[in-house]
């Protein structure tokens, strides 16, 4: 979408890059490793449009990568981010946004191509607001949604939306409501979702805080040709809390509970979120995330703590994952920079009554030598420990790279 009236478009910034990855392990297999080398070319494009009747956010990258030894097939690997918006009258917003990942399929799998598929996750829809008075708003909403996965064994789905909501501004500061949402989404497997949420939205700001979500009921029925539909009712909400703790360090926390599938776009919202696309059912999802973002002058640190829970209702399993993750990064002169990355996670499944243990780390070097031209080299080594012996491996790496962007 692009802008209208007097407003003019900042141009876009393209880039092209190349990088190649050695590692020790490329299968990360627990014995009998293979090491291969994996070079990749890629396009990337970022664009904001100015303020206009028409918005726009994109941020996109496109990758070929081949491996030396052909360990793996050649494959495209890509991710995408895109928001728009046009006003088309007074109370008429028409919204569209679109987000592409390289996602897994199963966490219990090491994450090599063999277990990565893409999902492409497109939405776009009316919203309708109307002012009753000077406090309070209607909001009317339609959405349709389509995911697509690239490989033919994941179920692609549809998904149609309705809501109502009610807002009354109590102050400058408060605001709250309520919300009634329907939706439908339907999988190429002919298995139908049938969802219900009613919600009290709400956001309140304070100086230096702000706190924003929405709590409440929610329903979700699947159902199977020739089969009975199976119902399911849960306290679903999701909360955000922004404080600004000084004027360098910036804490933020997000819980979000919601009945979906695997069609959903939860994993895009919280990127910690692994579903496990090998099932198809009604799932209850529940995300927490807890981080610090630390701006210290020419250094940055930021730290989060997050736990995620899968519950696949119509099997009765679940996936649980919690951990820490941290990066550090420092410039040591005008052009050269230096960043740290630190990552540990436990992975738990009902299934097989088994947990996993992940550690990475990776310490790398960046050097701009102007505007356009950016040369990276990092270093990486992960690690993997379970109660099942295949699922354990370990892997170090070394990456080498080059970016240049058209400004």
């Amino acid at each position: 979408m692009s802008s209208s009236g007097h407003a003019v478009a900042a141009p876009a910034v393209f880039s092209v890059g190349l990088d190649s990855r050695y590692t020790n392990n490329a299968t990360q297999a627990p014995f009998d490793e293979e090491s291969d080398l994996e070079s990749r070319v890629f396009l990337g494009v970022q664009h904001t449009s100015d303020p206009g009747n028409c918005n726009s956010d994109l941020a996109a990258r496109v990758g070929y990568s081949r491996w030396l030894d052909e360990t793996f097939s050649p494959e495209t690997t890509a991710n995408a981010d895109f928001e728009g918006d046009c006003r088309l009258g007074s109370n008429l917003v028409w919204e569209a946004s679109d987000y592409l990942r390289d996602v897994t399929r199963d966490s219990r799998v090491t994450n090599t191509p063999n277990n990565r598929t893409q999902k492409n996750v497109f939405r776009t829809g009316p919203v309708l607001t109307f002012r009753l008075g000077a406090v309070d708003e209607l909001l009317l909403s339609a959405s349709y949604e389509n995911t697509e996965f690239r490989e033919p064994e994941q179920k692609d789905g549809e998904r149609y939306s309705g809501s109502v909501g009610w807002n009354h501004f109590f102050s400058p500061s408060l605001t709250a409501g309520l919300r009634v949402s329907v939706d439908q989404s339907e999988l190429d497997t002919e298995e139908e979702f049938d969802r219900l949420t009613v919600s009290a939205p709400f956001r309140k700001t304070w100086a230096a805080t702000a706190l924003s979500g929405a709590l409440g009921y929610g329903q979700i029925e699947s159902s199977l040709q020739n089969s009975s539909p199976r119902e399911y009712d849960s306290f679903v909400g999701n909360v955000l809390l922004v404080r600004q703790i000084n004027v360098t360090t910036e804490l933020e926390i997000e819980a979000s509970r919601e009945l979906t599938d695997q069609t959903s776009d939860f994993d895009a919202r919280f990127d910690d979120f692994i579903f496990n696309l090998d099932q198809t059912s009604a799932v209850e999802v529940t995300a927490l995330r807890l981080g610090t973002n630390n701006d210290l002058g020419a250094a940055t640190f930021d730290i989060g703590l997050f736990a995620n829970r899968s519950d696949y209702l119509d099997i009765g399993i679940e996936e649980d994952s919690a951990g820490i993750d941290a990066f550090f990064r420092r410039p040591l002169s005008g052009q050269l920079n230096w960043t740290v990355g630190a990552r540990y996670e436990l992975f738990r499944y009902s299934a097989d009554d088994t947990e996993d243990d992940v550690i990475r780390v990776n310490t790398g070097i960046d050097f701009q030598l102007n505007r356009q031209l950016n040369f990276v080299t990092v270093l990486g080594y992960e690690t993997r420990t379970s109660d099942v012996l295949i699922r354990e491996f370990d892997e170090a790496w070394v990456l080498v790279g080059v970016e240049y962007q058209f400004r």
